[in-house]
């Protein structure tokens, strides 16, 4: 099964910003655009339980919908994604980058809800449990 993956060539990793690392824009990006296409690795739901939530990586993985073959119901774990998915960080307010998760193929899609200006950070929302003081 080909599963087409995409970046877009108009982004950076910029170091050292008020929030660490993030992507930001290197040219103006329309709305709609598919900014990502991001592996994930779904973790085993007792092995997350026992070790990577104990770990800094919890705090980079996603929610993820497992279903349970036996029992025919979803199960919840947490995947870990591969691509810059993992870089994007918080915004409530100013967030421009929506993501859908596509459970059959393992990825996440991310594209631009609005219009982002070159230079703009790009900013998905974390959802409201946030583990660290929401900057917005």
């Amino acid at each position: 099964n080909n599963i087409p993956l995409h970046q877009s060539p108009f982004l950076h990793l910029r170091a050292g910003t008020a929030k660490g690392r993030g992507i930001f824009a290197s040219r103006k990006i329309p709305s709609g655009t598919v900014i990502d296409t991001s592996p994930v690795l779904v973790l085993d739901p007792k092995e997350n339980a026992a070790y990577i939530e104990k770990t800094v990586l919890y705090h980079y993985t996603y929610n993820w919908p497992l279903p349970d073959r036996l029992s025919q119901k979803m199960l919840k774990t947490q995947a870990v994604v591969l691509g810059l998915g993992s870089m994007f960080n918080h915004s409530t307010r100013r967030q421009n980058i929506g993501w859908t998760r596509d459970l059959e193929n393992e990825v996440i899609i991310y594209r631009a809800l609005r219009d982002i200006d070159q230079g703009e950070e790009l900013c998905i929302s974390y959802g409201s449990r946030l583990t660290f003081v929401d900057a917005d």
